[in-house]
């Protein structure tokens, strides 16, 4: 994806989402401002940008401004065939250690956005990060 997109969900309160795509990362960081939660999405059909991906969510999780953000790990197209398990590749990000290491409240989904398989789930986490106020 190559741009910005906006999408407003309405929860118990309008909850605006920017989907950033991957080639935008050099320029993340103007984005930052209010930013209460962070959806980080992984494409787990294809491992071989997996390096790639925990390069930019690290970047993320260092990141001043998005210190308090809660964070929720998508491992989308789940229904697709992939060489790799989801374990493995959260093992590969050594997602246990970056969680434990990160001052972010981080969580992780699977999902299928094409499905649909997930999406109440996140829907849920978004919620109740806003509703917290974290």
């Amino acid at each position: 994806m190559v741009g910005t997109n906006l999408t407003d969900i309405m929860a118990h309160k309008k909850i605006t989402i920017r989907e950033l795509g991957g080639c935008m990362g050099p320029i993340w960081s103007s984005y930052y401002g209010n930013c209460r939660s962070l959806l980080f999405m992984i494409d787990a059909s294809d491992p071989t940008r997996l390096s790639a991906s925990c390069a930019h969510l690290l970047g993320l999780l260092s990141a001043p401004p998005l210190a308090e953000a809660s964070v929720l790990i998508l491992f989308n197209k789940i229904d697709l065939p992939c060489f790799m398990t989801v374990e493995e590749m959260k093992s590969l990000l050594r997602l246990p250690d970056v969680i434990a290491c990160a001052k972010q409240n981080i969580a992780t989904a699977e999902i299928s956005a094409r499905k649909g398989t997930g999406l109440t789930g996140v829907l849920r986490w978004l919620q109740d990060a806003h509703r917290t106020g974290v």
